[in-house]
């Protein structure tokens, strides 16, 4: 039988701790941890000399151990009969001055300001849930009359969630100061023990009430005290303790390949977030040499987002490579400093061991892994705020392939990358563009480049981005009949520019519009991705479905291709890009007319979830007989290349494809605007495992 009650109203009731105390007769039953756990905390708050209270006193030998350091005027109560006639028989010859008395809390027969203390060992947790909160508010209430002006209310609690909230509002509108102590326990893998930590909640009353709460929370019995502003603050502090306790308790008691546990290590002083930790056990089965019971493994600053350290798939192939029972991977975060390597094992060191697998032996040595020895490099060169879109920042990383790459993140999803494209040093480009880069980067040149840095438009880091620019040479470009055939572009979504860049630098005759619905975002690639707009290249700014809409209405004007490129803000659904509305069917039908007979319509699509990507292929099917689909590797995205002709078979497409992109790689090699630039893509590598959809 559980010696713990079966549901929490059973806490409250008088019958419970009859029959519980009966059945357990001279064992002391110690609630929330004995005297050893606690001392430290209660001998900083209550006086030796301090009349006290203890509220609920049960059979725990906490007063007998307090009485016998010295405290001699304690009074304890407890609702129990059985209870205190047994703990007064049991300390009537050795602790004649400790007193108990059969009192109901709520009620109390002692004067007001009769003490300076008063003791609570989980007595709140029991009463708490009994008539909606009155029990425990009445309770408190009392506590606070027989208390004098800077008395104490001290309480060992689990903090649950309802309790803790009662307790912290009723002192707080009664002006006290409240503090809560989150007890740190040395446990092994006993599954008996409790997830939950402990807390102690100190509540000081003041002669009037304080104007500002005083709100704060201690790690550990010593742990300075961290102030917060609101009760909200307060709570929300004591559930990420209680969350840690429990991922500790699951850590520590078992593995499990199939979960993918993480969290997040805060700056003491800051709370900042400054480490994200994500746990990978090994797979069952695996043969992992005896030694290899856990590693920490560092990714380099800049790395995070990549799909071996971001996806679930791509942790379980690091951890497999690693071959440890318990890899824990941990990501850096930005706006924090990092010394090296060995400043930031010695940061970890004390926390990672909380989360070692069940059975590691205590003095096991715990290695450090990491790619090239070092944490890698990042440079923050610009931050703003995009009235769309939210906080974002522009940033330099070094690469694991040793390239310096510029990045775009909107701090509302820090772990995608918005765009991103590669520096090269500006001695390669003109000596105007030089002189210009040089004026929008002199206080951000990176420290890892000694001259100044310029993104290289041939270089697409987006796998998506190359397969749309590959899926042209469904367009017959690089073909003698269509030399200096014009080739017209609209494309939704611009981001960094480098998609656009690409297309007006290197593919023939080519004139691109670009529609673009945040104006920062056109103000970001301009400023620190070299995007420059001009003639074969324009920019509108407005909302994408109204310019389909518009040109529809307007007519006179087709396109070869019409990309959509534009990532769904809603980050809940099953879908990141595009947006639902961009693949509706009267969207799409519009999107239909305004082609070429030749003309593709490219879409950039990235959904997890299998039902919505099949009513989205039905309806893009529905207006595009013929669709090819290219899946990205190593992300969710595939790109869609749609055709308004009559369907088509993938043996009347797919042998055509390879001279198709032979003429494609032909065309953009011929056509550099810039000696020194030329076009990083392999067209027939893209286009190799297209499928007909």
């Amino acid at each position: 039988m559980s010696l713990l009650p079966r549901t929490a109203e059973e806490f409250s009731s008088a019958e419970y701790w009859e029959r519980f105390f009966k059945k357990h007769g001279e064992k002391a039953f110690e609630w929330y941890g004995d005297y050893n756990k606690l001392c430290g905390v209660l001998h900083k708050y209550i006086k030796v000399q301090d009349k006290v209270l203890v509220v609920g006193c049960g059979s725990s030998e906490l007063s007998e151990q307090l009485y016998d350091v010295g405290y001699k005027h304690i009074t304890n109560i407890d609702i129990s009969e059985t209870v205190v006639t047994h703990m007064t028989q049991r300390n009537a010859e050795r602790r004649p001055g400790l007193a108990f008395h059969q009192v109901d809390a709520t009620q109390t027969p002692y004067e007001d300001a009769s003490y300076q203390a008063a003791l609570d060992k989980a007595t709140l947790d029991a009463v708490a849930s009994e008539e909606e909160g009155t029990l425990a508010r009445n309770m408190l209430t009392e506590v606070g009359r027989v208390l004098k002006v800077g008395g104490r209310y001290v309480c060992v609690t689990l903090a649950q969630e309802s309790v803790i909230k009662l307790v912290v509002d009723h002192f707080v509108q009664l002006g006290w100061a409240v503090r809560l102590h989150c007890l740190q326990e040395e446990t092994g893998p006993d599954e008996d023990s409790f997830a939950l930590p402990v807390f102690v909640l100190v509540c000081t009353k003041f002669r009037q009430p304080m104007p500002m709460p005083i709100l704060e929370m201690c790690l550990g019995e010593d742990g300075a005290p961290v102030r917060h502003t609101q009760v909200s603050e307060l709570l929300s502090a004591v559930k990420e303790h209680q969350a840690y306790f429990v991922l500790r308790k699951r850590l520590r008691t078992g593995t499990d390949a199939s979960s993918n546990l993480s969290l997040t290590l805060c700056h003491a002083k800051t709370g900042l977030p400054r480490y994200t930790l994500t746990i990978q056990d090994s797979l069952p089965g695996a043969k992992v040499p005896r030694p290899n019971q856990f590693a920490i493994f560092i990714v380099p600053q800049g790395s995070e987002t990549a799909w071996l350290y971001s996806s679930t798939e791509g942790r379980r192939q690091l951890a497999a490579s690693a071959n440890f029972r318990r890899l824990v991977i941990v990501a850096m975060h930005r706006n924090q400093e990092y010394k090296d390597m060995e400043a930031v094992q010695s940061e970890l060191s004390p926390m990672v061991m909380d989360l070692a697998p069940p059975g590691m032996p205590a003095n096991h040595q715990v290695p450090f892994l990491s790619v090239g020895g070092d944490l890698g490099w990042r440079e923050e060169v610009s931050r703003g705020v995009s009235q769309l879109s939210g906080e974002f920042i522009v940033e330099n990383v070094k690469g694991e392939d040793g390239e310096l790459y510029r990045r775009l993140v909107f701090m509302s999803n820090a772990a995608l990358v918005q765009s991103e494209s590669r520096l090269v040093s500006s001695n390669t480009v003109s000596s105007q563009k030089k002189k210009n880069k040089k004026k929008s980067k002199a206080t951000a040149a990176p420290v890892t480049s000694s001259s100044p840095l310029s993104v290289d438009s041939g270089f697409l880091c987006c796998a998506h981005h190359e397969v749309m620019v590959a899926g042209l040479a469904l367009l017959g470009l690089g073909l003698p009949k269509n030399k200096d055939v014009p080739v017209s572009v609209l494309l939704v979504g611009l981001g960094g520019g480098g998609l656009p860049q690409f297309l007006r630098d290197f593919v023939p005759s080519v004139t691109v519009e670009v529609v673009e619905l945040d104006p920062d975002v056109l103000e970001v690639a301009k400023t620190w991705f070299g995007f420059q707009p001009d003639d074969r290249l324009t920019v509108t700014l407005g909302d994408g479905l109204e310019r389909i809409c518009a040109l529809e209405k307007e007519g006179g004007r087709l396109f070869d291709a019409i990309m959509f490129d534009v990532d769904n803000k809603d980050s809940t659904l099953g879908m990141s890009c595009p947006p639902a509305a961009f693949v509706e069917t009267p969207i799409l039908q519009k999107v239909s007319s305004l082609l070429t007979p030749r003309g593709l319509f490219i879409l950039n699509l990235a959904c997890r979830d299998s039902a919505l990507r099949k009513s989205v292929l039905e309806r893009v099917n529905g207006v595009f007989p013929t669709i090819l689909s290219q899946k990205i590797d190593e992300e969710i995205n595939e790109v869609l290349l749609c055709s308004c002709g009559d369907k088509e078979t993938s043996d009347s497409i797919l042998p055509s494809l390879n001279q198709a992109a032979q003429n494609l790689q032909s065309a953009l090699n011929s056509n550099r605007i810039e000696p020194n630039r030329r076009p990083h893509i392999d067209i027939a590598e893209l286009l190799k495992n297209l499928k007909v959809a």
